[in-house]
C-alpha cells in the first residue's frame, strides 16, 4: 500500500544578528579599525556608550509595553469572539427546539441533543474521553447554519444528473432461457454475516445453482456472535414469492428430500467452507471442483459463501439472474413492510404521498398516491458507519486516547485474530498515515461538518441508520446539536411498534434499509459498507434518475480536514461540495465491480437514450 508521507516540518527561523554574541560576516566578529585610543576618546566612548545603552533600554521597554498591550487586546478580542459564538449557539439551539415542537409533531426529537459548548465541556469527562479537534470548524458551522435560513440551498443538493441517469431503466426481469430442471443435485447454503452480507450470498447461490443445473434449498442464516440474531430466511423475506418468482430460472425447495436428510455431509465431503472456495471465484471453479461433488453425493452444503462468486467474467444471463434475485425476488415480509411504511410516513410529516420506491420496499402498505417531492416533507437518510467493528478493523485513532486504544485492541483480539497476526509479521501504516489516505471511517464530527458544508439547512430532517455508534450517545452530541431533527427508527416507532423487532438485529437492519432506500437524499460515510452499497444500488435501479446519493471521496475529505485549524468556512464549503460533486457522475458499471452496487449495466438495466451520454 503506497502511503504519501507528510513532508518534513521545518523549524521557524529568525534574524538573530542583533544579539551581542552572534557572529556576523561569515562568523567573524566585527572589530574596530583602530585599536589605539587616547584617554579623551576613551571617556567620550564610554559616555556615548552609556547614553546608547539607556536609549536602547528605553526602546526595549517601549517595545515590551507595546507587545504586552497588543497581546491583551488580542486576548480580549478572541474572548469576545468565542463569547459571541457561544451566545449564537445557545440561541439557535433554543430556537431549533421551539421550531421542532411547533412544526414537527410527527417526529420525536433525539434525546441526546446538546449544544456545542455543552459537548465541549464534556470532552474528557466520560468513560471514553474524546479529543474534539474540530472545535473551531464546528463553531463556524454552527454560525453558518444559524444564518442559512435566508440562503437558498445549492441547486444540486437534492438532485441527481437526471438527463443522463434517467436513460437507464430496469430490465433484469426479462428472461431469455428455459427453466432449469435442477436434476444435478441439491445446493444448500448457510450464509454468515449480517443481513446485507446474507443477501449477497443468497443471490450468488441462486446463480451457482443455475450454473450447475442444481436445485436450491431455501437458504439458512448462521448465528453470529457479533449480530446475535436467530432470524431465518422466512423471518425476513417472503418465502413463497422467492420460490415462485425464480421458478422460470431455477428449482427451489424448502428442505432436502428424506433420503438425503440423514446423510453425513461432512463425512462424505459435501461440506464446502469459505476456506475451500477462492474469493471472487469464476464460474469455471464451480464447474471444475463443485460439480463433481454434486455428481457423486447429490448434495453440496456451502457454509459461509460470502463474496465467493466473481463479478466478472460471468455469462450475460447468469449476471442478469443475480440482479433479478436482488431487485425482484427478495421482498420483505409483511411485518417488516408495515413497520417500514410507518417510518416513511412519519419521516414525511404524515403526508399521504408515496415515494417512487415505496411499492418495491413496502408492497401493499405503500400509499397509492404518488406525488412529486414536497420540500417541506423531504428527508435525508444518513448511514453513519461508525460501529465498533468498523472502527477496530480500520486501525485508526479517534481521539479517545489510551483507553480507546486498549478497548479496540481487546476487540481485535476476539473478533479479528487474523488482523492481529498480520500486524506481527507486516508493517502497517500509522493511524496518521491511514487518515491522510482517507482510510479511516468518518467520525460523527466530520460527518456533521460535511453535511453543513454541503449546504443542508439546520431544519433538515435526518433519518440515521444503524444502532450501536461507537462511543454511544455522547459521540452523537455534536451531530444532534447542529441538526436537531435527527431521528432513528427507535425514535419514530412506539415501544409497542418496535417491540417485535427487538433482539433481532437483521430485522432492525431491514427497517434501516427501507428508511434509507426510500429517502429523498441518501448520504453514506463509507462507500465500502455493504448496506450503503445495496441501498445506493437499489436507488439507482428503481429511482429513475431522481434518487441522489452522497458518496464522499474520503481521501479528498481527509485532506480538507487536515487544514481544520486554518481553513476559512467559505473555502471549506467550496472544497467539500467539489469533492462530493465529483462522485455524482453517472457511469456504467466498471468491470469487476458488484452489480448490486452498480446496476447500470446491460445485464441489469437497459440504456434507452444513447444520445444522452
Amino acid at each position: 500500500m503506497a502511503i504519501n508521507h507528510l513532508t518534513n516540518l521545518t523549524l521557524p527561523t529568525g534574524d538573530f544578528s542583533d544579539h551581542p554574541s552572534t557572529p556576523i560576516h561569515g562568523g567573524q566578529r566585527r572589530t574596530p579599525r583602530n585599536r589605539h585610543f587616547n584617554s579623551s576618546r576613551i571617556f567620550n566612548y564610554h559616555n556615548n556608550s552609556n547614553k546608547f545603552r539607556v536609549m536602547m533600554m528605553k526602546k526595549k521597554l517601549d517595545r515590551f509595553r507595546f507587545f504586552r498591550l497588543k497581546n491583551v487586546v488580542t486576548v480580549l478580542l478572541m474572548g469576545l469572539f468565542f463569547l459571541v459564538n457561544w451566545w449564537i449557539l445557545i440561541r439557535i439551539q433554543d430556537s431549533g427546539r421551539v421550531a421542532q415542537a411547533l412544526k414537527l409533531s410527527s417526529l420525536k426529537p433525539n434525546l441526546t441533543t446538546l449544544s456545542i459548548p455543552e459537548e465541549l465541556k464534556k470532552v474528557g469527562k466520560g468513560k471514553r474521553p474524546q479529543k474534539t479537534i474540530y472545535a473551531r470548524l464546528l463553531a463556524k458551522a454552527a454560525h453558518a447554519l444559524a444564518e442559512r435560513h435566508s440562503i437558498i440551498e445549492p441547486r444540486d443538493l437534492w438532485v441527481e444528473p437526471y438527463t443522463v441517469a434517467s436513460a437507464w431503466k430496469p430490465c433484469s426481469e426479462e428472461r431469455n432461457w428455459k427453466p432449469s430442471d435442477g436434476t444435478t443435485g441439491y445446493i444448500m447454503i448457510s450464509a454468515n454475516g449480517g443481513i446485507n452480507q446474507q443477501r449477497v450470498a443468497v443471490c450468488n447461490a441462486v446463480a451457482v445453482a443455475r450454473l450447475l443445473n442444481a436445485t436450491l434449498v431455501i437458504p439458512k442464516f448462521l448465528y453470529s456472535s457479533v449480530w446475535r440474531d436467530l432470524s431465518q430466511f422466512s423471518d425476513i423475506y417472503q418465502e413463497e414469492h422467492f420460490i415462485n418468482y425464480l421458478k422460470p430460472d431455477i428449482q427451489i425447495v424448502k428442505e432436502l428430500p428424506e433420503e438425503l436428510q440423514s446423510l453425513d455431509l461432512e463425512a462424505v465431503g459435501s461440506v464446502v467452507t469459505d476456506a475451500d472456495v477462492v474469493k471472487e471465484a469464476k464460474p469455471s471453479f464451480f464447474l471444475k471442483y463443485i460439480l463433481p461433488i454434486l455428481h457423486a453425493n447429490k448434495v453440496v452444503h456451502f457454509v459461509g459463501f460470502g463474496n465467493r462468486l466473481a463479478s466478472d467474467p460471468i455469462p450475460f444471463e447468469l449476471q442478469r439472474l443475480r440482479c433479478r434475485c436482488n431487485f425482484h425476488a427478495l421482498q420483505f415480509v409483511p411485518k417488516i413492510q408495515a413497520a417500514g411504511a410507518l417510518i416513511l410516513k412519519r419521516m414525511r410529516k404524515n403526508e399521504t404521498r408515496s415515494g417512487p420506491l415505496d411499492k418495491y420496499l413496502v408492497g401493499s402498505f405503500a400509499n397509492s398516491k404518488i406525488e412529486g417531492r414536497n420540500a417541506d416533507s423531504r428527508y435525508l437518510a444518513l448511514h453513519l458507519r461508525f460501529e465498533i467493528d468498523m472502527v477496530a478493523h480500520s486501525l485508526c485513532e479517534f481521539g479517545g486516547g489510551e483507553e480507546e486504544r486498549r478497548e479496540l485492541e481487546a476487540y481485535r483480539q476476539i473478533h479479528f485474530p487474523a488482523l492481529i497476526g498480520l500486524r506481527k509479521t507486516n508493517k502497517f501504516p500509522s493511524p496518521e498515515e491511514l487518515r491522510i489516505e482517507g482510510l479511516c471511517p468518518l467520525m460523527p464530527e466530520e460527518t456533521v461538518l460535511m453535511l453543513a458544508g454541503l449546504g443542508f439547512d439546520r431544519g433538515t430532517r435526518i433519518f440515521l441508520a444503524g444502532a450501536h455508534i461507537y462511543g454511544g450517545k455522547p459521540r452523537l452530541a455534536v451531530l444532534t446539536a447542529l441538526f436537531p431533527n435527527l431521528v432513528t427508527k427507535e425514535n419514530l416507532l412506539s415501544p409497542i411498534e418496535i417491540e417485535p423487532f427487538l433482539n433481532y438485529s437483521s430485522q432492525l437492519a431491514a427497517l434501516d434499509f427501507i428508511g434509507c432506500t426510500a429517502s429523498d437524499d441518501f448520504a453514506m460515510t463509507d462507500s465500502g459498507s455493504q448496506l450503503s452499497s445495496l441501498v445506493s444500488g437499489y436507488r439507482v435501479y428503481y429511482g429513475g434518475g431522481r434518487m441522489p446519493t452522497i458518496r464522499p471521496n474520503k481521501r479528498r475529505i481527509a485532506d480538507i480536514f487536515l487544514k481544520n485549524n486554518t481553513i476559512e468556512w467559505k473555502v471549506f464549503e467550496n472544497r467539500v461540495r467539489k469533492a462530493v460533486r465529483q462522485t455524482k457522475r453517472v457511469f456504467s458499471r466498471p468491470t469487476g465491480r458488484s452489480v448490486y452496487r452498480y446496476p447500470r449495466c446491460r445485464e441489469c438495466m437497459c440504456y434507452l437514450a444513447r444520445s444522452a451520454v
